[in-house]
């Protein structure tokens, strides 16, 4: 699908031929692009382009897991930093294009992720391309939904000793897994999760996670691990896990009978280990800024902020 536009012409990229084009604008997933067309987590349906004669102008692109029918994400959306008045338009004009080829009609748009560099707001001119490209994307009806932290663990870094006072095995199932996972989405502080939660119960928005993220990881489920008292009373678990890019720590809590006595660090030094055991050279994770307990115990255990990451949605509770 073509759509002209006067001078302006709006379309998807034909293959991988031209790629080349697409990254003519710079951002830090271009080099991923040619592997994840590939792999199938990108398709050139999902991969468009704004042209003004023959110069890249905007573009956007879309994401998702090898054969999933549609995108998870859109994770891509850049104009010309030029500074010509009409590129947050033109932008914004290309994302309502692709999303009417894109978007199932009738469904929400996935959300929109933009990773930054921890400092973004210090430097006006990276404040200015990163509000720019949240402000076409508003244009076309998204809002601001969190701002979070992008973490890594780097070899070399030492992991706290157990400390003693609990103890690790793995996941006996997914029922386990499950009843505590419902557990710890009381007074959860995760953006994405209190959104759930305001559309189904912790039942059911646990196993729509599990369903939807965890279960569809394909490294060893053997690395899950619970956490127990030595009686053997559950406090917790991690999810040490690979996501197709990196080695991650994909989730984590504490059951609230439990907070407030620092179990979380123990948790995270054991879900590091697990991989640290698998030879990596980093491990990396995310949390939401405002989810300031999580935040801090990855800082204690010398885990760095990389960069941030703005969540925006087309919805009204986060997708």
């Amino acid at each position: 699908m073509t759509a002209d536009h006067n001078d302006l012409t709006i379309r998807p990229v034909t293959g991988p031929d031209e790629l080349d084009l697409f990254n003519r604008l710079p951002y830090r997933l271009n080099e991923e692009l040619a592997a994840d067309l590939d792999k199938g987590n990108r398709r050139p349906e999902w991969l468009w382009l704004a042209l003004r004669d023959g110069r890249l102008t905007a573009r956007a692109g879309w994401w998702a897991r090898p054969g999933d029918e549609h995108p998870r994400f859109l994770d891509i959306l850049d104009l010309d930093d030029s500074g010509h008045p009409e590129t947050v338009d033109i932008a914004a004009r290309l994302l309502r294009t692709a999303m009417a080829e894109v978007v199932p009609e009738g469904t929400q748009p996935p959300p929109y992720l933009r990773f930054l560099e921890p400092d973004w707001r210090e430097s006006p001119a990276t404040r200015q391309a990163a509000e720019d490209r949240m402000a076409a994307a508003a244009q076309t009806g998204a809002r601001f939904f969190v701002e979070r932290l992008n973490l890594e663990w780097r070899e070399g870094t030492v992991i706290p000793a157990p400390a003693g006072r609990l103890t690790f095995r793995p996941v006996a199932g997914s029922g386990e897994l499950l009843a505590l996972m419902t557990q710890i989405l009381d007074g959860t502080l995760d953006a994405h999760d209190r959104a759930a939660l305001t559309r189904m119960s912790p039942e059911e928005a646990a196993a729509e996670h599990y369903k939807s993220e965890l279960a569809r990881y394909t490294s060893p489920r053997g690395w899950w691990r619970i956490a127990e008292l030595p009686g053997g009373e559950p406090v917790g678990f991690v999810i040490p896990a690979h996501n197709g890019y990196n080695p991650i720590i994909a989730y984590l809590g504490v059951v609230p009978a439990h907070r407030g006595n620092g179990y979380i660090g123990e948790i995270l030094a054991e879900g590091t280990r697990v991989l640290a055991a698998t030879d990596v050279d980093r491990i990396r994770a995310s949390t939401d800024l405002g989810n300031v307990p999580m935040a801090r115990a990855f800082h204690r255990a010398g885990w760095l902020t990389t960069g941030h990451q703005i969540d925006m949605t087309w919805d009204h509770t986060g997708g």
